[in-house]
């Protein structure tokens, strides 16, 4: 059924799409119209309510999830503004579960259809009803039927076209609103001006009108009747079935206008308002109850100056100021504030109610993701899709002293943005930071400044290359000195031979007669073990086996540090001569493209010394493959840029480790001189 008179209770809509469409305009049009802002900001001029942080002012781009709660018609709705650049899309994926709706914002150009692909697929995937908006319909060239053809690629779902444009001398000068049956000319910052269907106009209204009727009778039994026997619909049943088609995520409704000029952002609030489904629906697709206490879930973690921040959706109230909630894990924590929030700006609340998107103090220890409740048994916290990183750096602090300092920091941005990754890697003595490309890390880092004080410099991360032999060797190594009183004595023969890749390491006894004893044989494999950490070329030595084979003693002056020095002198000497060689970890990649750069994506493959395995559709991505490939990890550092300037920042990929294989040549020198000079 529509709801004729709005929906019940206060509803949240997360704004999506790509970088560039607008929806932080969109944003400061709805607050604009709305009457939650006096003064509409605006990107360029960096004073919008959203993208309010130094770090997002900067780049004039969106780099967390922005809130704002606003009232249309006494409906209270809360819009999260997200990030459109792929490299912040974990904070969209973070809050997609918790909202109502979503309205997917994109510009009327078929170039940048694919854009939207990462968008529309975990929506439908998550069945999250959503909306698409034309944004910058005054900038459109050509049919918006052919325009509707392309995004309709991006889409699973059936893209319903909800209005038409009214064409002017080549410009879009307003609009058809097809279940309405009404024409309106737009009149900039200001409420569209209803006027006559006339001529052409109301022709074409008829066509896409009946285009519109016969795509929601492809679910509705009765509709389809009433276009098969000419009877026109009541215009309540059209808009029940534009509700109740959203709601069950079988069609996207289209819709037009200008962010910019306040152009159909008021059709936009009042289709949200009747037509996005009520809190109830959103709590069930979570498995939430929402007739108990107090119940929500953390959309988005903000660490700031005043501490920590959650911010939460309610499905079950009220929530009160003070109140202990709990996990599924017994972990706790009490509300310590309240608060609505219109982009950085905070007014403070006694309780929220179910329905509300609201901040809460000081919820330590507690994540984004985490349903949260007052009773203390609740169903587990809705699953979240984390983003593997796809880029790295290594990190240092510009001071020493700020080492101990920069873990807890690092902490603190990991909880505002998990799929920043921080590794320490004892073997390399490296610290890094992974995460979703160059500006992403670039963003991380200005936090730690801004925010903890902290300064780092940061560097392309090692490659833990490792080293191994061709050929088998036996060598001599005795270790004996005297200076007064005891001296040192230790004399073994080892046999050092290669082994096959991935065996590791390997020693053997072979010692007969006791001419070595007992006591001092692990003393002589921890010296060869010792040695094994840095090789001949300077790497860790791997796929070796050695053996003791003979040796000798001294009943006064040998001793197991004796034993261990002649060992490791044994393979010093030996190791050389067992034609040693560099190895190189490679990784086995998976790259996710569309199929339109396939080609162009197996050429940079080959060109970073990959080697093609072959390549296949991906799995539940229309016209999207999967080349699967294998690669050195060498080559990978910034392959992800490569990827994202062949596909307009869509592609992306995965990798794990395969096997070590042989670096010769220039390369392997190159590898092995720098390595040396560094050291």
């Amino acid at each position: 059924m529509s709801r004729k008179n709005g929906g019940s209770g206060p509803r949240a809509v997360a704004l999506v799409g790509p970088f560039g469409s607008g929806k932080t305009t969109l944003l400061e049009s709805i607050l604009a119209i709305t009457g939650a802002i006096q003064r509409k900001g605006s990107v360029p001029q960096r004073n919008t309510v959203g993208d309010s942080s130094p770090e997002a002012r900067a780049r004039q781009m969106s780099v967390e999830v922005n809130c704002a709660t606003t009232k249309y018609l006494d409906e209270s709705f809360t819009f999260l503004d997200c990030p459109g650049s792929i490299e912040f899309l974990q904070d969209t994926l973070n809050v997609l579960p918790g909202v109502d709706a979503a309205v997917v914002v994109c510009e009327p150009d078929p170039a940048k259809v694919q854009m939207l692909k990462p968008f529309l697929k975990r929506l439908s995937d998550l069945s999250i009803p959503h909306f698409l908006f034309i944004n910058k319909i005054d900038k459109a060239q050509g049919a918006l039927r052919d325009l509707l053809a392309g995004l309709q690629e991006a889409s699973d779902k059936p893209l319903l076209l909800r209005q038409i444009p009214i064409w002017e001398d080549g410009i879009v000068t307003g609009f058809v609103d097809l279940a309405l049956e009404r024409a309106f000319v737009y009149r900039e910052h200001d409420e569209s001006k209803i006027v006559d269907l006339a001529g052409d106009v109301k022709e074409e209204e008829k066509q896409a009108r009946f285009s519109m009727l016969e795509k929601l009778a492809d679910y509705d039994e009765h509709l389809m009747e009433e276009l098969l026997s000419d009877v026109e619909p009541p215009r309540d049943e059209v808009f029940g079935d534009l509700s109740k088609e959203l709601a069950e995520g079988l069609v996207v409704p289209a819709l037009i206008g200008s962010a910019e000029k306040d152009n159909g952002i008021r059709r936009l609030l009042k289709a949200l308002r009747h037509e996005v489904p009520e809190l109830t629906a959103t709590a069930a697709r979570l498995g939430v109850k929402t007739d108990g206490e107090a119940v929500a879930q953390i959309l988005k973690t903000y660490n700031g100056a005043h501490g920590k921040l959650s911010l939460v959706r309610v499905f079950a109230g009220p929530l009160k100021d003070g109140a202990v909630l709990h996990a599924s894990d017994g972990r706790d924590a009490r509300v310590a504030g309240i608060f609505a929030l219109k982009g950085d700006a905070q007014t403070k609340l006694a309780e929220a109610k179910a329905g509300e998107t609201v901040a809460v103090a000081r919820l330590e220890g507690m994540m984004t993701g985490d349903t949260l409740s007052v009773a203390k048994t609740l169903a587990a916290s809705a699953a979240i899709e984390a983003l593997e990183p796809v880029y790295a750096l290594a990190i240092e602090t510009t001071d020493r002293k700020d080492e101990v300092k920069l873990t807890a920091a690092i902490h603190k941005i990991q909880e505002e943005d998990p799929s920043l990754h921080f590794r320490q890697n004892a073997e390399l003595q490296e610290m890094s930071l992974a995460g979703q490309g160059e500006i992403h890390l670039k963003v991380a880092a200005e936090k730690l400044a801004s925010k903890f004080g902290l300064k780092i410099t940061t560097h392309q991360p090692k490659i833990p290359y490792k080293e191994t032999i061709r050929k088998p060797g036996r060598q001599h190594g005795r270790h004996k000195r005297q200076s007064g009183g005891h001296g040192q004595f230790g004399d073994v023969h080892i046999e050092i031979k290669p082994l096959p890749r991935g065996t590791g390491f390997v020693f053997e006894d072979l010692i007969k007669g006791g001419v070595v004893p007992r006591q001092f044989i692990p003393s002589v494999e921890k010296g060869v073990v010792d040695f094994l950490k840095q090789g001949p070329l300077g790497f860790p030595v791997v796929d070796v086996g050695v053996a003791l084979v003979d040796g000798s003693y001294h009943t006064v002056d040998s001793s197991d540090a004796a034993f261990q020095t002649a060992g490791r002198i044994a393979m010093t000497e030996g190791m050389p001569n067992c034609a040693p060689v560099l190895l190189e970890p490679i990784m086995r990649v998976k790259i996710h493209i569309p199929n339109d750069a396939t080609s162009k994506v197996n050429q940079v493959v080959s060109g970073r010394r990959g080697q093609l395995m072959g390549y296949d559709a991906r799995p539940g991505w229309k016209g999207w493959d999967t080349v699967d490939a294998q690669m050195p990890l060498a080559e990978l550092h910034s392959i992800i840029i490569d990827l994202r300037s062949l596909t307009q920042g869509v592609g992306t990929f995965e990798m794990e480790f395969d096997h070590l294989a042989e670096l010769t040549g220039k390369l392997a020198d190159h590898v092995v001189a720098s390595h040396k000079a560094a050291a």
